[in-house]
């Protein structure tokens, strides 16, 4: 049966006649009457008695209008749930974001969107970027904060929108001689390095000087990476919000340009931003920049 003459038969039915429920429809008489024919010769049978005084029911038509009931009473339910999504009274929105920026962006972020819509609500799983990818492209997250440097490949079948850059540091042990110049001074160094990407781009970075760096530790808890740097067992570089989320009180962090920045960008499916939650989260994340 067509679900629309189900909720015009309803009409006619709460009503009591064809006439009242054309007035409330909003429609003309015959039309109303043409649907109704429609939906009786789709029911196998009468739905109303027809008379004077306006229709009566038939028992098929009193066992249709529970279900009628029941459909209208969905329906209802459905558009309140939308109307709340769309002026974000609710709905959810599901994040995969890199260590460091779960520490230092995603909670301005998620407390400017608790301030702004306090129903939305957010669910967090923290990984690197490229299983954070790997849970956009497959839907399992709708937006994914994310790290890359200038080695790495963009992500052509994704959006991605950029949110700034995340400066490069030297981190040296306590007590030692002065800042390098150069990156090159270190070639001679043990170094500790992180995850992947990190680690390619200090290669990279060391290759350019004209050297292999010694990487005698790995790790991706840049915690751990200034624990070790503190104790003099390594030199190390980490990403500015890395050293935002936490300055070991020992170490010593410098600048030298050529270790250059990573960009951080939101990873998104086209067409999910035009979901009101993940919209707000979107929006959220881009005022919660990096630090400089």
């Amino acid at each position: 049966m067509d679900p629309r003459r189900v909720l015009i038969f309803r009409t006619v039915a709460r009503a009591g006649s064809i006439s009242a429920g054309a007035r409330a429809l909003g429609w003309t008489q015959p039309a109303v009457s043409q649907h109704l024919q429609a939906l009786e010769r789709e029911a196998g049978g009468p739905l109303l008695v027809r008379g004077a005084g306006g229709v009566d029911l038939t028992e098929a038509g009193r066992r249709l209008l529970v279900h009628a009931d029941a459909v209208a009473a969905h329906l209802d339910a459905a558009g309140a749930e939308l109307d709340d999504l769309a002026e974000l009274r609710g709905g959810s929105a599901r994040l995969a974001a890199f260590p460091s920026g779960s520490a230092v962006v995603v909670p301005a972020a998620l407390a400017a969107l608790a301030a702004e819509a306090p129903d939305v609500e957010v669910g967090l799983v923290e990984c690197e970027p490229p299983e954070a990818i790997g849970l956009v492209r497959s839907g399992s997250v709708d937006l994914a904060l994310v790290f890359g440097y200038e080695e790495d490949r963009a992500e052509e079948s994704l959006v991605a929108v950029p949110l700034g850059d995340d400066p490069v540091r030297l981190v040296l042990p306590p007590g030692g001689p002065g800042v390098p110049r150069s990156l090159a001074e270190l070639a001679d160094e043990p170094w500790v390095a992180g995850c992947e990407r990190c680690r390619g781009h200090l290669v990279a970075c060391a290759g350019r000087s004209g050297f292999a760096p010694r990487v005698r530790h790995v790790t991706d808890d840049y915690v751990v990476v200034q624990a070790l740097v503190a104790r003099g067992l390594a030199v190390a570089v980490l990403p500015e919000t890395a050293l935002t989320a936490f300055r070991h009180p020992d170490v010593r962090v410098a600048e030298l340009p050529e270790l250059g920045s990573r960009r951080i960008d939101v990873l998104h499916r086209r067409g999910i931003e035009r979901v009101p939650a993940v919209a707000a989260l979107l929006g959220a994340l881009r005022h919660a920049r990096p630090p400089a």
